[in-house]
C-alpha cells in the first residue's frame, strides 16, 4: 500500500530555529537595557516632585509629579520664562515650590494695577490681572543671586510677592522643571 492521500487533521509543528530564539531575545534584552538606561539618566541627573497647589494651573495641576533637571543651571542661570523648582528661603523641611522665573539678577520689578513690569516695561502676559501685589507694589530691584518667581496662576499663588517666600536666592534653586507625568486626566508633556 502506498502512501495515503487527502485530508489529514494532524497539523505538522512548527519549529523555530535557534537563531530565531536569539533574535527575540536580543530585542527583549535590548529593550529592557534601553529603558534601564533611561530610568537611571532620568534618576541620576534629575528627580521628582509632586505639584502642592494650584498656583501653576493649568501647566501643572495639583498633584501632577514634576521631573526636574538639577544640573540645567550649573553653567547658564536660570532666565525669565523657566519653571523651577526651589526651597524657599533654604529650608530643608519645606516641600519643593515649583514656580516660573519673571525676573532676574539686577532686574527691577514692580506690579502695578494687576499687571507686572520688569525694568520698566510692562510685561505681557496671557495671566489674569493680580489682585494682590504684595512685596512688589513699590520697585524691587533684584540683587546679584536673586530672582523673583510667580505661580502661572496669579491670584491664587504663593509666591515672590509674598513675604513669606520673597526674593528667590540661586542657591535654594535646585533645578529646572523639564518634564511633567500623566496623572488622573492631566496631561504628560514637556513643561513650557
Amino acid at each position: 500500500m502506498g502512501k495515503r492521500r487527502g485530508l489529514s487533521f494532524y497539523k505538522k509543528k512548527k519549529k523555530i530555529s535557534a537563531a530565531a530564539l536569539k533574535e527575540i531575545a536580543s530585542w527583549i534584552f535590548g529593550i529592557f537595557a534601553a529603558v534601564f538606561i533611561a530610568f537611571v539618566t532620568v534618576y541620576a541627573v534629575g528627580m521628582s516632585v509632586s505639584m502642592v497647589g494650584v498656583s501653576m494651573e493649568p501647566a501643572i495641576a495639583n498633584g501632577q509629579q514634576v521631573l526636574i533637571n538639577r544640573y540645567a543651571y550649573l553653567l547658564v542661570k536660570p532666565r525669565a520664562g523657566d519653571v523651577v523648582a526651589f526651597l524657599p528661603n533654604g529650608n530643608r523641611n519645606s516641600h519643593y515650590y515649583v514656580k516660573r522665573v519673571v525676573a532676574g539678577p539686577g532686574d527691577t520689578v514692580e506690579i502695578r494695577d494687576g499687571r507686572l513690569y520688569v525694568n520698566g516695561l510692562q510685561v505681557i502676559e496671557e495671566y489674569d490681572k493680580m489682585a494682590e501685589a504684595g512685596i512688589a507694589e513699590n520697585p524691587v530691584t533684584l540683587g546679584a543671586d536673586e530672582y523673583f518667581v510667580l505661580g502661572d496662576n496669579r491670584n491664587n499663588s504663593e509666591d515672590s510677592r509674598s513675604a513669606n517666600i520673597g526674593l528667590v536666592k540661586g542657591r535654594d534653586i535646585v533645578g529646572r522643571v523639564w518634564f511633567k507625568l500623566k496623572q488622573g486626566g492631566n496631561a504628560m508633556g514637556f513643561v513650557k
